[in-house]
């Protein structure tokens, strides 16, 4: 038995054995701040005899089985022992004492610095509901559940369904029924005194052919937004809320089915380890979303979209949930996919697909040629291994292969199948091949060849134009596919369209555009046939497929000269985003791509791209540039870029932020640091808010590069001015970017101190402090202290403060043979799978930095 590291084959013979039918989870939140009682009353019934065991994760257990002392062997590890089942009905009850988490897993307790105030919230996904209550902790054991919560009574006690309070002595008791059916990684609770507001949508579902008859035509759902009372004045309810309307306005107008879950409260909730997690009528998000400070458009774009990511889950994971996690990129890649269009289709982000193209794709090309590729379709065998595949591949590649998909069929018949697979399987538990069946009725395709080619194979095709030219127009034209790479080089059916570009009064407009599939090693395209000779060529335009596309020599060298001319932003990120991939690929020294940049950055219009282009060319820099013309030239070229960027930009307006942002994370030059006093000291360039988060980066940029006497008494008084919890945070980072051997040797040993566990958040800033800009040489003394503990630390850790802690102090600095070698001799020795994967993405890393650094030497 492996409670805490389920196997999909445990999990198979478990559901054979029995079938859950309901909880009762009976919670008292008041009798310490370190654990809270929990009561578990679970009914369900064995179809077969059997030994089976129940999850629980707790410091102290007894438990009775159909009245009788349930006298059985426990361990956080192997669970409740079941034993001597026969078929029938069963009630067993749990008394449970267990610890509060402070690593985001389970129920997480938080104190806010600012007021001194307690906050409260679970997170379950993968498998850590056995943190709070003893359960079947897997998708497909699903039931309905009684929740009660004893608290304080100036707390809030927010769940799945909607409460009813009664004062209990002097504390409250609140309870909620849940009578549809769910599976325990979608249970929540959050309690506290959290701010709360409250609003209503209004519309209507319209109806399709595959919509079931028994749904309603007007709709009226209660929403609520919650966050810690610290930073309620921050908290734009109104925007959200609009943004939340606007989900469910297209969600309604084309799922088919009538969001199913009462009421849809949002929670902002400190210290959360991901952007948002979909429980069932109560997401919560990380509060980093209610904005304190100023921040650019696109952090509101990205918020948008995690907002809409979240409510598409209402429907695909939470109605309609995975049999087991194999299909987990279905859930997260379906997500993504919605959340694109509706934010594209329904609000103000009308350029969704733009940042989809620079930001999802550029994720899954740089996690789709790391040696942990892995297919879509994802072989799953435990708990450990869906946690490490929480990735690239699983959001934005599967969600690319999805926009594919919607482009090979047609979007009518792609919803058509998406409502069909809603009214087959509401409430249920569903595969991959039953959402395929549900495409092909509608599509009327035969879709197996597709998705053998797409979604059980790794890597990317990449797609060249190849074409002749005489007398100014095109005598041949093709689109040449390699095989996919890495993996097993196969070829692919894709989508695309071809679009010609020139320079046309000044601007560079699209001439042509040709839309076909391409198949196999070379596909000719006979429309495009005397056509005169574009400027640019573009063989995915507008980003139907997922590919690495490819710029012929003459493309590339007008990409160079007239990036700034590409009026529309979806051609111009394609070129951006190609100009990246071949960079990384060494066809492209990493010094032209930073020159690139610099001729046009000043002229993007878009924020997300912009933001995008600016990190790609610190990379650029810092990694992949030939170390020496780096220090001669490359930093202060990078510095020069941003700072010109800040004082040419508009003044007050997002781009100017986006390069005063970047700019505080790189290797400062003279006038930066300049520019960084002048930030302390009240004054800036014209427009830029000076609010306290502009004033930490300015401080622990100077801290890095030595320039500040005392630090710890500055950090301190900055402190003393900004108590807020995102005030901690910064004074966490900037402590650890004090650039001293010894203050690294301090952090590093924190970091990696399993008697002192730290927060995740506290992990996660001082991890950007250690690593800040200009610490390579003091993080030296870690090359193979790092490998010397690593191990330990994985063991004694939770599994997500393992892989952030081991991921954030890999030696990255180290891009040397002898550091590949260190790599090497590790990963050589007997890993635990999840521990190996963060070292040998890692290496990767460094193996792609070293041979790209040589590139860009070569004269």
């Amino acid at each position: 038995m492996t409670s805490i590291n389920l196997t999909r084959d445990e999990a198979n013979r478990r559901s054979e054995l029995l079938k859950v039918s309901h909880y009762d989870v009976d919670l008292d939140l008041t009798t310490s701040e370190d654990t809270f009682e929990s009561r578990t009353t679970v009914t369900f019934s064995v179809l077969q005899p059997g030994d089976t065991f129940i999850d629980l994760r707790a410091d102290r257990v007894a438990a009775t089985l159909n009245g009788a002392v349930l006298e059985a062997d426990y361990s956080p590890e192997n669970g409740l022992a079941l034993t001597g089942l026969t078929p029938g009905e069963y009630t067993l009850v749990v008394d449970a004492t267990i610890p509060y988490s402070h690593t985001g897993q389970g129920l997480h307790r938080f104190v806010d610095p600012a007021d001194n105030q307690p906050y409260l919230y679970t997170q379950f996904e993968t498998a850590d509901a056995k943190r709070m209550f003893a359960c079947f902790d897997q998708p497909d054991q699903k039931a309905t559940y009684r929740i009660s919560g004893l608290t304080p009574k100036d707390w809030k006690f927010i769940t799945n369904a909607e409460t009813a309070v009664e004062t209990e002595g002097e504390f409250l008791r609140h309870t909620a029924s849940v009578d549809y059916l769910l599976s325990t990684y979608l249970v929540a609770v959050c309690a506290g005194p959290y701010h709360e507001v409250r609003d209503t949508w209004r519309g209507t579902l319209t109806h399709h052919p595959e919509t079931p008859a028994d749904q309603p035509r007007e709709l009226e759902i209660p929403l609520g937004i919650f966050c810690r009372a610290s930073i309620a004045s921050s908290l734009d309810a109104e925007r959200l809320f609009e943004q939340t309307k606007q989900g469910f306005d297209w969600y309604h107008r084309n799922f088919g089915y009538a969001y199913p879950f009462g009421k849809y409260d949002q929670l902002f909730v400190p210290e959360f380890n991901m952007g948002a997690m979909e429980n069932a009528g109560c997401v919560t998000f990380r509060d980093e979303y209610v904005f304190t400070s100023k921040v650019t458009r696109y952090r509101y774009e990205r918020r948008c979209d995690t907002v809409l990511h979240e409510m598409a889950h209402m429907w695909f994971g939470d109605l309609v949930t995975m049999q087991w996690w194999d299909d987990l990129w279905l859930n997260e890649s379906f997500a993504t996919w919605s959340a694109a269009i509706s934010q594209a289709e329904e609000t103000e982000f009308d350029t969704a697909w733009v940042t989809f193209a620079n930001i999802e794709k550029s994720w899954a090309y740089q996690q789709d040629q790391l040696p942990s590729t892995h297919p879509i379709f994802a072989d799953a065998t435990d708990i450990e291994t869906v946690e490490a595949n929480f990735d690239g591949i699983t959001y934005a590649k599967g969600s690319s292969v999805l926009k594919q998909l919607q482009a090979y069929v047609g979007r009518e018949a792609f919803l058509a199948g998406v409502r069909q697979h809603f009214a087959n399987h509401a409430f249920d538990n569903a595969t991959f091949d039953d959402l395929l069946g549900a495409f092909e009725k509608a599509s009327g395709r035969d879709l197996s060849t597709w998705a053998d080619q797409w979604l059980k194979t790794t890597g990317i095709n990449k797609l060249s134009p190849v074409f002749e030219v005489a007398d100014g127009a095109y005598t041949s034209f093709a689109v040449e596919q390699s095989g996919a790479q890495p993996g097993a080089g196969e070829l692919r059916t894709h989508r695309i369209a071809v679009g010609l570009y020139s320079l046309v009064d000044g601007a560079v407009q699209r001439t042509h555009r040709v839309e076909i599939d391409v198949d196999g090693a070379s596909t000719s395209v006979p429309e495009l046939v005397g056509l005169p000779a574009a400027d640019l060529v573009l063989v995915n335009d507008d980003d139907l497929t997922y590919c690495l596309m490819g710029l012929d020599a003459g493309s590339l060298e007008f990409v160079r000269d007239n990036i700034a001319r590409i009026t529309d932003p979806m051609p111009r990120t394609l070129c951006w985003s190609a100009a990246w991939e071949m960079t990384r690929a060494g066809e492209m020294k990493a010094r032209d791509f930073v020159a690139l940049v610099a001729a046009g950055a000043a002229t993007e219009t878009e924020i997300a791209v912009l933001e995008r282009i600016l990190q790609q060319a610190t990379t650029a820099v810092t990694s992949y540039a030939d170390p020496d013309w780096a220090a001669e030239h490359g930093n202060n070229l990078l510095a020069e870029l941003l700072l010109s960027g800040v004082h040419a930009a508009a003044p007050g307006s997002d781009f100017q932020l986006a390069f005063a942002q970047a700019l505080a994370k790189v290797r400062p030059n003279d006038a930066a640091l300049d520019y960084f006093r002048g930030i302390l000291a009240g004054t800036a360039p014209a427009g830029l808010d000076i609010d306290a988060d502009l004033r930490w980066w300015a401080l622990t940029a100077l801290i890095a590069a030595g320039e500040v006497d005392e630090p710890l008494t500055e950090i301190a008084a900055m402190r003393a001015s900004d108590p807020s919890a995102s005030g901690q945070n910064s004074a966490w980072r900037a402590e650890a970017a004090i650039n001293t051997a010894a203050n690294k040797a301090d952090i590093f040993a924190k970091l990696l101190d399993l008697d002192h566990p730290l927060s995740n958040l506290d992990t996660r800033h001082k991890l950007e402090g250690l690593t800040f800009a200009g610490a390579a040489a003091n993080l030296e003394q870690f090359n193979s202290e790092y490998y010397a503990r690593a191990a330990a630390f994985w063991d004694g850790a939770s599994s997500e403060v393992a892989r952030a802690t081991l991921t954030g102090l890999f030696p990255a600095w180290d891009i040397s043979e002898a550091g590949l070698a260190r790599a090497d001799e590790f990963l050589a020795t007997n890993l635990v799978p999840g521990l190996e994967r963060v070292v040998s993405e890692a290496r990767d890393r460094i193996a792609r930095a070293l041979r790209l650094r040589s590139i860009d030497a070569v004269s």
